[in-house]
């Protein structure tokens, strides 16, 4: 796997519910089609020029030693960690990023800092030993049930149900789970059960709920903010069911 060097690798985020952050991947070998975030901001800088080259990830090769050097500077001001918000830690077909972010957290855990991660790819049970921090929250990415909706929009990232398998073993270890359905598409690209979806995840501690942004086929929907709106109040109802924390992603619906 080709390597980067960089500069800084600890960051505050902007992004909404974080705090700080370590991307120590350039790139994303689930080759998600559609808009993502990460890949537009990635090719707006400079730092990719068209998505083949995004979906050949690159390790941040000197990645140990910046968190070594950064730590003794930040940890005090730290709240947590979030691996990551423009690549996926635990990227699937990517060993080495798997024991690099294993690596990582061991590291923050050691210094007291409790870690989130959001993937696509699939946990290791590793993750469940005792050198890790139990408050550690292990999250997974799922927008729909449907294997041919994740094969066309998120090609190369682990199947929907493997995600929910591993992340239930994380969560009968005792560890704290959550989910993210962000993006979350309309009826028009895909049809179906958002109440399926959240059957299959009563087991996880919070849940995040956003919209699908940027994309074309969301502006052809008619209704689309009446759709969100209704989708956001049965993603509250169910959590408050069963004493699930939630959250809505801004504009994504009217809060309430």
């Amino acid at each position: 796997m080709q390597e980067i060097i960089r500069k800084s690798l600890l960051y505050r985020t902007a992004v909404e519910y974080g705090d700080y952050t370590i991307n120590h991947v350039s790139g994303c070998g689930h080759g998600c089609t559609y808009p993502c975030y990460a890949f537009m901001m990635a090719k707006r800088f400079g730092k990719v020029k068209a998505y083949d080259e995004w979906c050949k990830p690159k390790i941040v090769g000197n990645a140990l030693d910046l968190l070594d050097r950064e730590l003794p500077r930040l940890k005090h001001r730290i709240r947590y960690v979030h691996l990551c918000f423009s690549t996926d830690p635990f990227m699937r077909g990517y060993d080495e990023v798997t024991r690099l972010s294993l690596e990582i957290i061991a590291r923050l855990n050691a210094n007291g800092i409790r870690v989130t991660t959001l993937t696509k790819g699939l946990y290791p049970a590793a993750l469940s030993d005792k050198g890790f921090l139990r408050n550690n929250e292990y999250g997974i990415t799922l927008v729909s049930l449907a294997e041919t909706h994740r094969e066309k929009y998120e090609p190369y990232a682990a199947s929907c149900m493997e995600r929910i398998e591993r992340l239930k073993a994380l969560h009968d270890a005792g560890l704290r789970t959550w989910v993210s359905i962000e993006p979350y598409p309309t009826p028009n690209i895909i049809g179906q059960d958002l109440t399926q979806l959240l059957a299959e995840i009563d087991f996880v501690d919070r849940i995040v709920f956003g919209r699908l942004n940027y994309s074309k086929e969301v502006g052809l929907y008619g209704d689309s903010a009446g759709f969100y709106n209704r989708c956001a109040m049965e993603v509250r109802q169910f959590c408050r069911d069963h004493g699930i924390e939630a959250y809505i992603k801004r504009k994504t619906a009217a809060q309430k």
